[in-house]
C-alpha cells in the first residue's frame, strides 16, 4: 500500500534526517573532572547523558535528549547535514529505494475507513479485483476502521513479507455483503517518473520527481518508449525535483553526453578530487534536448542541468534553480537511526560551485525563495543577481555563472495564474483530491466508457462542478477560501485530479501541461529549430 501524495508539496532538499553517534559507556571509577578533559569530547557527552539517566532526580527519556543533542550539533554545520530518527528510517529508505512490499493501492483514510482511490497498475490488488471506491474493512481478521487508527498503523497492517498473502474483507457500494479477496504482497514501485508521453510528433516529454535507486530504470523504460514512438527531441522536466542519489543523476546525464565528457567532480575538505565521466552507452547523444528547471529544482537536478549546460548539450529552460552544491553520505548510527552528513562539494564541468551561501543560518537559507520573489527575479531575468567573479565559459563560448543555482539559457517567468498561494493551499491540504473522490463516489459509472486519451483531450469539467467545489470548501476549510480569480485554473486542477484517480500513469501531469507556459515555451523552441 502507498500513501497518495500527488497533492502534497515536494519537500525541498531530499536530505531529510541525520545524527551523530555517541558511543561508549560510563566508567564510574573515573574521576568527575575527566568529564571536562580536553581529550574526551565524546566521553563528555556520553557521561552527561549517563549522569542524567542514573542520577537525575526525575525519570527522563534519554533517547529524546540524544536526539535534541544531535540536532543541536548538526544545526552548527550546513543546512543539509541532517538526522534521521529510527522511527523515520523505514519510510525514508523506501522512498529512496523506489519500492516497498505491499498490496498496491493508493488510498485515503476517509470517514474512518481505508477508501481505495485506485488499485495501482499491474499490482496485486488490481489483479485480485479491487477497485477505486472500495473500502477495506478487515485484513486477516484485524479491523481497519475507526477514528483511533492512524495512517501509519493501517499501512503496517497491510504490509508484510514478499509473496505473503493477506485476506481482505471489502465493502463495495451496491453490494449487499462484504467481498472477500486474497492478495499476495509484492514489490510496489514508488514511481519517480511521473509522466512520459509525446508533446508533438517529434518532441517527447519525461518528468522526474526525484532521483531514487529505481529512477534510472524508470527513465530508461520511458525513454525507450518515446524513441519507439518517434521522438527525436526530448523535454526533461526537473521542476520541483529536490534531488536524491548523485550516482543516478550521473547515469541519466550519461544518456545525453558522448564518451569521456566530464559530468562533474567532487572535492572534500582534504582537497581530494573525484571526477565522473560519460561513457559510450548513451542512447540520446544526438537528439535535441530541453531541460526544465525552476527555483525548487535542487541537488541532483542541478547536477543534470549543470553538466548538460557546461557541455553545450541542449537548452536549459525555466528559472534559476535552488542552489545546492553539497554532497551527503548516509551513515548508520547503530541504533536504527542515521545521519546524512555533508562530505564534499560538487562542481560542474567548467568548475562552477552552485551552492548558495548559508553563513547567515538555516532560516535565512531556506527563506531564499521569499527573497527571490521580492527581488522580482522570478518574473524578470534581469533581476537575477550575478557576480562577475563567478563567471565561467563553456567549450563553445557560452557564459555561465556559479553561486546560487543554475541560471537557465531561456528564462520563463513564474505563472501567477497556475502557481499562486490559493492553488498551493488547496493542493497542500488535499481539498481537491478529497472533493474529486467524493465526486466519483456519487456515480463512477459516468466515467466507465471514457478512454484515457479521450478524457485527457476532450473531457470538460463543468462550471457547476467548480461551484460545487467552492461549496465543499466553505464547509470543510478552516478558513474562508475563494478562488474567483482562478476559476479556470481550479477547473484544470479538478480535471487533472480526476484523471489521476481514474487512470493514473501520468494523467495528472499530462492534463496540467496542456496549459503550462513553460511547456508552451519548449514546444515553440522545438518548432523554431525545425
Amino acid at each position: 500500500m502507498s500513501y497518495h501524495k500527488k497533492y502534497l508539496p515536494l519537500v525541498l532538499g531530499v536530505a531529510i534526517a541525520a545524527g551523530i553517534f555517541i558511543g561508549g559507556k560510563l566508567h564510574f571509577t573515573d574521576s568527575p573532572d575527566r568529564l571536562f578533559s580536553s581529550n574526551s569530547k565524546k566521553d563528555k557527552l556520553n557521561r552527561l547523558i549517563d549522569y542524567i539517566e542514573y542520577d537525575y532526580v526525575d525519570d527522563v527519556n534519554t533517547d529524546s535528549i540524544v536526539d535534541v543533542t544531535v540536532n543541536g550539533i548538526l544545526d552548527n554545520l550546513d543546512p543539509h547535514s541532517v538526522y534521521i530518527p529510527k522511527d523515520e528510517m523505514e519510510e525514508v529508505a523506501e522512498n529512496m529505494k523506489g519500492d516497498f512490499v505491499g498490496i498496491g493501492v493508493s488510498f485515503y483514510s476517509y470517514k474512518d475507513t481505508i477508501a481505495v482511490i485506485r488499485a495501482l497498475e499491474d499490482g496485486p490488488s488490481e489483479e485480485a479485483g479491487i477497485r477505486g471506491g472500495d473500502r477495506i474493512i478487515m485484513a486477516d481478521n484485524d479491523s481497519l476502521f475507526g477514528d483511533k487508527l492512524k495512517d501509519g498503523e493501517l499501512v503496517k497492517k497491510l504490509k508484510g513479507p514478499i509473496n505473503s498473502k493477506v485476506n481482505l474483507k471489502v465493502y463495495r457500494k451496491g453490494e449487499d455483503r462484504l467481498l472477500n479477496f486474497t492478495v499476495k504482497r509484492a514489490h510496489i514501485p514508488i514511481k519517480s517518473v511521473d509522466a512520459a508521453y509525446m508533446l508533438t510528433e517529434k518532441l517527447g516529454y519525461i518528468k522526474i520527481n526525484r532521483f531514487a535507486e529505481s529512477t534510472y530504470r524508470e527513465f530508461k523504460a520511458a525513454l525507450n518508449k518515446l524513441l519507439d514512438q518517434g521522438a527525436t527531441e526530448l523535454a526533461l522536466d526537473l521542476r520541483d525535483n529536490p534531488g536524491g542519489f548523485l550516482g543516478i543523476a550521473e547515469q541519466i546525464v550519461d544518456e545525453f553526453l558522448e564518451a569521456n565528457k566530464l559530468i562533474l567532480f567532487t572535492k572534500n575538505k582534504r582537497g581530494n578530487i573525484e571526477k565522473s565521466f560519460a561513457t559510450s552507452k548513451g542512447e540520446f547523444e544526438s537528439g535535441d534536448l530541453y531541460v526544465l528547471i525552476n527555483e525548487n529544482s535542487a541537488s541532483a537536478s542541478e547536477i543534470v542541468a549543470g553538466a548538460l549546460q557546461d557541455n553545450d548539450k541542449g537548452i536549459i529552460v525555466g528559472r534559476r534553480s535552488y542552489g545546492k552544491g553539497l554532497v551527503q553520505r548516509e551513515m548508520d548510527l547503530g541504533d536504527g537511526s542515521a545521519v546524512r552528513l555533508t562530505v564534499s562539494r560538487y562542481y560542474t564541468p567548467t568548475g562552477r560551485s552552485i551552492q548558495r551561501p548559508y553563513e547567515n543560518g538555516n532560516e535565512d537559507y531556506f527563506d531564499e525563495y521569499i527573497h527571490r520573489l521580492q527581488s522580482g527575479e522570478l518574473l524578470d531575468a534581469d533581476k537575477i543577481q550575478l557576480a562577475d567573479s563567478l563567471k565561467f565559459t563553456t567549450p563553445k563560448g557560452k557564459v555561465v555563472y556559479g553561486g546560487g543555482g543554475i541560471v537557465p539559457d531561456v528564462f520563463v517567468p513564474i505563472d501567477r495564474s497556475m502557481e499562486n498561494e490559493t492553488l498551493t493551499f488547496l493542493e497542500r491540504r488535499g481539498f481537491i483530491g478529497y472533493f474529486v473522490f467524493e465526486l466519483l463516489e456519487k456515480d463512477r459509472s459516468l466515467y466507465e466508457g471514457i478512454s484515457r486519451s479521450d478524457f485527457i483531450n476532450s473531457f470538460e469539467v463543468s462550471d457547476d462542478i467548480v461551484f460545487d467545489f467552492q461549496d465543499y470548501l466553505n464547509i470543510r476549510a478552516d478558513s474562508q477560501v475563494t478562488f474567483v480569480a482562478y476559476h479556470d485554473e481550479v477547473k484544470q486542477y479538478i480535471k487533472a485530479t480526476l484523471g489521476d484517480q481514474l487512470y493514473g500513469s501520468g494523467a495528472f501531469n499530462e492534463i496540467l501541461n496542456q496549459k503550462d507556459v513553460m511547456i508552451e515555451e519548449v514546444v515553440e523552441l522545438s518548432k523554431d529549430k525545425n
